[in-house]
């Protein structure tokens, strides 16, 4: 489900932004849709990695033979960036993660089978160059180098140092599992976007798989969510769970800090510090355009992002094959109106637990008993899915292994 931009403003856009509210109503409109809920995405983002010394600093000119016709322009400007044989494109992270961002489907069984011809073709490209794709949600091997040398990656890292190493960690050496599901109807969206927030501390401590990050962190469950937590606080952390809330998401892009201006050079810093309401009020010497709060809304990272659909950033990058019960677990969770009403019940005392999730995983109580209960639940929504009856069992029977595992003393 991912875009180059936002999805299309209801309504007339306008050239350039003549006040606030104009803005405001626009980031509702982009990022809000509602409707009948159909389509499932996926996006698998890995580290890159050399088969015979995972340690090894990452080449920009290997990544780019190895890729070939399918590298994107960042790594490659004159590529012609041809998408995988099923459509889906490649896009290369900062630090040299290669993510995949297969488009959505209105078939979970479908999306399963697309996304793993996927992985496998990008495990073809990467083999003959003795390349692989790490199995960990965050680097434990090599610290944070940037690898792409653009503009937007090079104002990105000017604005995070100030708040520490975890933006160029964030930016460089993490990788993420984002499921991205549809809003639903109007009268169900503030129920699914309370559920699928609640349901972020459960799941991020449930599949964490980052245990340190070059060396560090080593005794966090999700050291990569630890490192988005602390990049930059008004951009990274959960976006309000409130009876409107593209109304408050749209103040708070609004009110955000401007951290990429695009112009012709190599220096897209922004001449000044300002907000975007800023801009709007004449901050700059020109009015931002769509484009450009397109582009601002594109630099704000927090764990689930509304993009005209809900992308979840809470987890890990799994282990080889890991993807799967993750993302069938989301679907079936969010299957019909009755599923997420009991989600948001089994939730309800885990809610906001964002840290301890990181910091201890399942090893939290609270955490733990939250995380049986959604277990429990979704597998039994599992019928509302495509999938098999021999697939949803299986399923079951590894997210029940992965409760057991991560939880101490195992089954109650």
């Amino acid at each position: 489900m991912t875009a180059v931009r936002n999805a299309p403003a209801e309504g007339p856009v306008p050239a350039v932004f003549r006040d606030r509210a104009e803005a405001e109503a626009y980031v509702a409109s982009v990022c809000f849709k509602h409707g009948p809920p159909r389509l499932l995405g996926v996006e698998l983002e890995w580290t890159v990695h050399h088969v015979e010394d995972p340690s090894r600093p990452l080449d920009a000119a290997a990544l780019a033979t190895a890729l070939g016709e399918h590298a994107p322009p960042a790594l490659v400007p004159d590529s012609p960036r041809r998408p995988l044989p099923s459509g889906t494109p490649l896009t290369v992270e900062p630090g040299g993660q290669v993510e995949i961002s297969t488009p959505p489907r209105e078939s979970l069984s479908d999306l399963l089978k697309t996304v793993a011809a996927d992985v496998d073709h990008l495990q073809r490209l990467l083999e003959p160059a003795g390349l692989r794709l790490g199995s960990r949600g965050a680097d434990p091997f090599r610290p944070p180098h940037r690898l792409l040398r653009v503009p937007r990656y090079a104002a990105m890292e000017q604005a995070f140092a100030p708040f520490g190493p975890e933006g160029i960690t964030m930016m460089c050496s993490t990788a993420g599992l984002q499921v991205c599901l549809d809003f639903g109807l109007l009268e169900d969206l503030p129920k699914r976007w309370a559920a699928v927030h609640a349901l972020g501390p459960v799941l991020n401590a449930l599949f964490a798989n980052s245990p340190g990050v070059a060396g560090r962190r080593t005794d966090w469950a999700s050291a990569r969510m630890r490192s988005l937590y602390a990049t930059d606080p008004v951009r990274t952390r959960p976006a309000a769970v409130c009876a409107d809330p593209a109304a408050a998401w749209a103040r708070r892009v609004l009110d955000a800090p401007v951290i990429v201006v695009r112009r012709p050079g190599p220096d897209w810093t922004p001449p000044r510090p300002l907000t975007f309401a800023d801009w709007v009020a004449g901050g700059l010497d020109r009015p931002p355009t769509p484009d450009d709060l397109d582009y601002h809304l594109s630099l704000q990272f927090p764990p689930v992002r509304p993009r005209g659909y809900v992308e979840v950033r809470y987890l890990d990058t799994p282990s080889d094959g890991g993807w799967v019960p993750p993302v069938v677990l989301m679907a079936a969770l969010f299957s019909t109106a009755e599923v997420v009403d009991a989600t948001l019940a089994a939730t309800e005392t885990a809610a906001g637990r964002w840290l301890a999730a990181a910091r201890y995983g399942l090893h939290d109580p609270v955490l733990a008993r939250a995380a049986r209960d959604v277990v429990e639940l979704g597998c039994a929504a599992l019928t509302n899915t495509d999938v098999s009856a021999e697939q949803a069992d299986a399923i079951a029977g590894e997210l029940h292994r992965t409760l057991d595992e991560k939880t101490p003393g195992g089954r109650s």
